[in-house]
């Protein structure tokens, strides 16, 4: 199963605050910071909806 790399790039800081606890959720705390999830569908949404504050690349 492929996974999403996901890189924060800008901060959630002056963010709604549905953005700041979505970057929380996805396990970003700080720029720079990647983590590493399953492709699923639930975690496509969470990335849709904090698109403007993070990168995104398919790794196998």
């Amino acid at each position: 199963m492929a996974e999403l790399k996901i890189t924060q790039h800008k901060s959630g800081v002056g963010q709604k605050p549905a953005a700041r606890k979505t970057l929380r959720a996805l396990g970003l705390h700080r720029i720079g910071e990647q983590v590493v999830h399953p492709d699923r569908p639930e975690i496509r949404g969470m990335v849709r909806a904090v698109r403007h504050l993070v990168d995104v690349e398919e790794v196998k």
